[in-house]
């Protein structure tokens, strides 16, 4: 039995008697046992304390799957201008590229949305992995065709097997929701890190296929980006822990956009900023040819990127304030008063200048991009993230193929520098389309808290 001591005793004063009150008994410090001591087991958890990009890379294999899934990522944007390259230089042919590529792009815009369901249905790593492969095959078989010289129908219909290709993209951030569900902040950071992996996708993946393809041979972009959506999707999908579990039935049967206006709303606006992209592209391309320096095209739309990207990174370390609906037409607010700075630089006739507005546009892309894929997480069902962010995907790629085809039209009939309005069009477009929704944002955000 352990040995008690007495404190000294307690003295009170009660009329005129002093008293002495009995102490209570103070227990001994327990002993410290000799040697050395035991380390503490480590904490695992995210801390709080944390801010920013160092709290989100703390939670265990998000470091890992953020690899792979970069390397999966990377040839997304290699296929299509290696596609290009290795058909023009084997048959002379920018149509016929042209619309290869275009019609792997409607296959991709209608097949992604099953195949994001099939990934929420029956998870990541069992839809991802065979997807990949199917996609991996029909690009091989369009190298095999172009180098055998099979009709143009067989090169349609390989690169249409492209389309099962799963959105990477997607599949990070439906983790990223999974980890952070309780966290707002948090998640705010990740997705804003996703987007500035998206620019410098966007940036790497048709400048190593360009090199890759004009260095080695036609066919090497194809095969490089193959080798490595293959390599980053495998070992992607071999990170289980962070993997969102499986919903073995939709909360919300048939399509997401039933009963769901503001899904819809923010929808409506992803095509009109995808128009704004796929505009950009093809009046840049065909500006720098008017100059002659078509071959600088490609370096002065990775500023726009670089715009994209940094100002994404800095987005994520604030702090949202406000309504998402509210964030979200204040981004598109800024996009349409910065998408006239490549007309207005155009009409200078210089590149540098060109190149120096694209960079200031560039910069409201990332955090227009952040908001709307918060707003579609919020309003999609827990178990069909994927199908929700890969429908926004489908989105902006019918905006991209839209306006492509309103920006070529433009400079075949007004000139290359007066085709920059169509950009300019479509991000007022945009505003207006969520300004005319926002009573709709309103009431789900209501619903929604």
């Amino acid at each position: 039995m352990p040995r008690t001591s007495l404190a000294p005793p307690l003295l009170t004063v009660a009329g005129t008697t002093l008293v002495a009150a009995a102490p209570a008994p103070v227990a001994p410090a327990p002993a410290v046992p000799c040697g050395p001591a035991r380390p503490r087991p480590r904490d695992r958890r995210p801390s709080a304390a944390r801010s920013g990009y160092a709290r989100i890379f703390s939670v265990p294999g998000a470091r890992a799957f953020t690899a792979w899934n970069l390397l999966a990522r990377v040839p997304m944007g290699m296929f299509g201008v290696g596609a290009v390259l290795m058909i023009t230089a084997a048959r002379g042919s920018y149509a016929l590229a042209g619309a290869v590529t275009a019609t792997g792009l409607a296959a991709t815009a209608v097949v992604a949305p099953w195949t994001a369901r099939l990934v929420d249905r029956y998870g990541q790593a069992r839809v991802a992995v065979p997807a990949t492969v199917i996609a991996a095959l029909g690009s091989l078989s369009l190298v095999s065709c172009v180098r055998s010289g099979a009709p143009a129908w067989a090169l349609f219909l390989s690169y249409v097997a492209t389309a099962t290709a799963p959105n990477t993209g997607g599949m990070s951030r439906a983790r990223w929701a999974h980890l952070f569900r309780g966290d707002p902040g948090a998640l705010h950071t990740a997705n804003a890190f996703e987007q500035a992996v998206d620019e410098v996708c966007f940036m790497l993946g048709p400048l190593l296929a360009t090199f890759l393809c004009t260095s080695l041979f036609p066919e090497a972009g194809t095969l490089v980006g193959v080798a490595m959506m293959l390599t980053g999707t495998v070992l992607f999908a071999a990170q289980r822990r962070t993997e969102p579990p499986v919903a073995p039935r939709p909360s919300v049967p048939g399509t997401l956009l039933r009963g769901n206006p503001g899904l819809a709303v923010v929808l409506a606006v992803f095509v009109c900023t995808g128009a704004v992209f796929g505009s950009l592209e093809v009046v840049t391309l065909g500006f720098a040819d008017s100059l002659g320096h078509r071959p600088a095209a490609g370096a002065v739309l990775a500023l726009q990127a670089a715009g994209s990207c940094a100002a994404g990174l800095l987005y994520g370390l604030a702090r949202p304030a406000g309504p998402a609906g509210a964030r979200f037409r204040r981004c598109l607010a800024g996009m349409a008063a910065l998408a006239p700075l490549p007309l207005l630089a155009a009409s200078t006739g210089g590149l540098p200048a060109l190149g120096a507005a694209l960079l200031l546009t560039g910069m409201a892309t990332a955090p227009t991009m952040v908001t709307g894929m918060n707003l579609v997480q919020g309003r999609t069902p827990t178990g069909r993230l994927n199908e929700g962010m890969t429908l926004a995907v489908t989105g902006l790629l019918a905006g991209i193929a839209a306006g492509s085809a309103a920006g070529g039209w433009s400079v075949e009939h007004f000139g290359a520098a007066a085709g920059y309005g169509v950009p300019a069009v479509a991000a007022a477009l945009a505003l207006l389309t969520a300004t005319a929704g926002r009573s709709v944002l309103v009431a789900d955000e209501t619903t929604n808290t």
